[in-house]
């Protein structure tokens, strides 16, 4: 990591990335049971790929592969990724967005502590704009399909692209974001569209527990104070501060804030992609004012823009903001002014 962060005892990197991957166990474990074992090919495919990828350009930069390679920042980038992307997609589609983000968002920048963007989004963002078919086709909760995808046809399709005697569309679907939109367009209310059998509570059926699940996780990484308060909670505010805006002047059109907070990657997005040491700013008012831009960005491309979930491209829109939110929110030295120089 870069300066000016200051451990503790203790608080080396590998501690660090090892208690972020703590952290998402349990949404792992709720995605693995609403929606099946495809998520762990996932994982495994792209933590694989991270590695390979980082001992290559470890090596071609002299750098000590081992040190560098076991301090878990690799494996958290590829769990990132996995955990945003669908769970059935190809095995190359995990491949080369693991791939591009470690090569060129990270080493290339100069590696850990060096890039300016988070190189998961920044994969995430490559596959969605260059393989958008692909990114839509997101596994069904068990529940709702009569064709549950076991281990084995996970394994099939990841490297067959067919699913034996069954077709794709029985065990996939649009996510609840994607559908809600959709239906809006067609005329139906909010309320309409939420009395669909996909969606649950707050949001989608199975992913609002996931989303509870990274709430839990976040919770743990503030008492660890592996994070702090300022990034998720002003991000998750504003979302919600905004989503109960639109939500009263037209209850018809607009989702409520539960909705928001629990759908897509927001919970997430807050607690483990925003909270990225390297490239978030590492003031308190600067993490408030990225947090809160986020969150209002995520919204608007959730309901304004192209796409139905807005988490990557929001922060990465933040982090190309980052050095001029560092710049003007340091605090003053005493004995000089109050404006950067």
């Amino acid at each position: 990591m870069s300066s000016p962060h200051v451990l503790t005892p203790g608080s080396s990197v590998r501690t660090i990335m090892l208690l972020v991957l703590l952290a998402l166990l349990p949404a792992i474990a709720a995605y693995y049971f609403f929606f099946g074992p495809g998520i762990l090919i996932s994982l495994a495919l792209a933590s694989v790929t991270a590695l390979v990828a980082e001992a290559a350009m470890l090596q071609l930069r002299n750098y000590p592969v081992k040190h560098f390679l076991t301090d878990g920042s690799a494996i958290l980038t590829a769990w990132l990724l996995a955990l945003s992307i669908p769970p059935l997609a190809p095995w190359w589609l995990i491949v080369v967005g693991t791939a591009f983000a470690i090569i060129v968002a990270k080493h290339l920048y100069g590696g850990l502590g060096n890039n300016l963007f988070n190189p998961a989004m920044v994969g995430f963002a490559v596959l969605m704009i260059s393989f958008p078919s692909y990114m839509t086709q997101w596994t069904a909760p068990l529940l709702l399909t009569q064709h549950p995808v076991g281990f084995s046809e996970a394994l099939q399709y990841y490297f067959s692209g067919t699913l034996q005697g069954v077709n794709l569309d029985a065990v996939t679907m649009a996510t609840p974001l994607d559908t809600l939109k959709t239906q809006l367009n067609l005329q139906h209310t909010v309320s309409e569209v939420k009395n669909m059998p996909i969606f649950g509570n707050f949001g989608g059926k199975g992913g609002e527990i996931v989303a509870a699940m990274y709430l839990l996780g976040g919770l743990f990484l503030l008492q660890q104070r592996i994070i702090t308060w300022h990034t998720p909670v002003s991000f998750l505010v504003t979302l919600a501060l905004v989503a109960a805006l639109f939500n009263g002047i037209d209850p018809s059109r607009y989702a409520s804030p539960m909705f928001h907070l629990f759908t897509g990657g927001a919970m997430l997005g807050a607690f483990f992609i925003a909270t990225d040491y390297v490239t978030s700013p590492t003031t308190p008012l600067g993490k408030l004012i990225f947090g809160a831009s986020a969150g209002f960005l995520v919204y608007v491309i959730r309901v304004f823009g192209g796409y139905p979930d807005g988490i990557a491209f929001a922060v990465l829109i933040m982090n190309a903001a980052v050095p001029l939110i560092d710049a003007y929110t340091q605090p003053r030295v005493y004995g000089h002014g109050t404006k950067p120089e």
